[in-house]
């Protein structure tokens, strides 16, 4: 009889090329995307003469970031309190009724199948592809136009930035909102109905809750978008400074013949730590609500 070799069992991992790269890749995007804020962080601890001689160059200490911090908040014509607490107001102002009016429209395209629905909810979608540039000259006569029909001042006002940002944040939430309302079994809000429950109740009291995950999803994107938006409140709001905004203040730094780059990018420090902030905390719900709608 031939010897039989016995089969001996390689135990030796095999190198996973292709897992290996693709790492590698993640961690080069991650460079990238994160040298910017890397370098708003020592910069902002150095002063404008430091940075513009060698912007690469680590700061001999971080102290300086407090004194560029106070001398933003004295100086009279950014108004750096005023201007964040406008932001706050109009960002948790749009967020409210970008998703209480949009999370109320997706319910119903969702529970009444009609082909005027499935128009609507076409037309919601359109919004999405329609670059801003297109329609920000159009929107800023319109808004003058409706102030000059109703005698409300659309233009230069608080109303008027609330009412272009539910206009355009609408698209995206009633997209989200709808693919995760067909997830929600239409049983629960038929036992509200049975028990009493008239339609406000039943969305307030029942789809409401239930929208959780995509709500705080949609308040952290759109929240983002609102906070470090410049360009739709210097359209909408203009000159009004009583309702400037941060991104709208840090202009003020800006002149003609110099640019106080330690105060300026102290001043995009200062409105970035709120949002990285709220996006740390909500980062589970951001996950779960982007992808519950489209596993139904």
């Amino acid at each position: 009889m031939e010897n039989v070799k016995p089969m001996v069992k390689d135990n030796r991992k095999k190198i996973d090329v292709p897992k290996i790269l693709l790492t590698l890749f993640g961690l080069f995007l991650l460079f990238i995307f994160f040298l910017p804020f890397v370098l708003v962080i020592i910069n902002a601890a150095k002063e404008n003469i430091a940075i513009i001689s060698d912007p690469l160059a680590m700061p001999e200490t971080f102290g300086q970031i407090f004194k560029n911090i106070g001398e933003i908040l004295d100086n009279t014509s950014v108004r750096y309190v005023r201007s964040f607490f406008n932001s706050l107001v109009i960002t948790t102002l749009s967020l409210f009724l970008i998703g209480v009016s949009s999370g109320m429209a997706a319910w119903v395209l969702v529970r009444r199948k009609t082909k005027m629905s499935f128009f609507i909810f076409m037309f919601f979608l359109s919004g999405m592809v329609i670059p801003f540039q297109v329609v920000m000259i159009p929107l800023v006569r319109l808004l003058t136009i409706l102030g000059r029909t109703t005698g409300i001042p659309f233009k230069d006002s608080l109303h008027g930035i609330l009412l272009a940002y539910m206009g355009f944040g609408a698209p995206l939430s009633v997209f989200l909102f709808h693919g995760f309302i067909k997830s929600v079994p239409v049983d629960v809000e038929e036992a509200a109905i049975i028990d009493g429950c008239s339609k406000p109740q039943v969305f307030f009291k029942i789809v409401l809750p239930l929208l959780k995950p995509i709500f705080v999803t949609l308040l952290v994107l759109n929240g983002m978008w609102i906070w470090n938006d410049y360009l739709l409140p210097s359209l909408v709001i203009g000159t009004a400074g009583d309702f400037q905004t941060l991104p709208m203040a840090v202009q003020f730094l800006v002149g003609s013949f110099l640019r106080q780059w330690d105060l300026i990018l102290t001043s995009v420090l200062m409105a970035a730590i709120p949002v990285v902030i709220a996006f740390f905390f909500a980062q589970k719900y951001i996950i779960r609500g982007m992808t519950s709608g489209a596993i139904k």
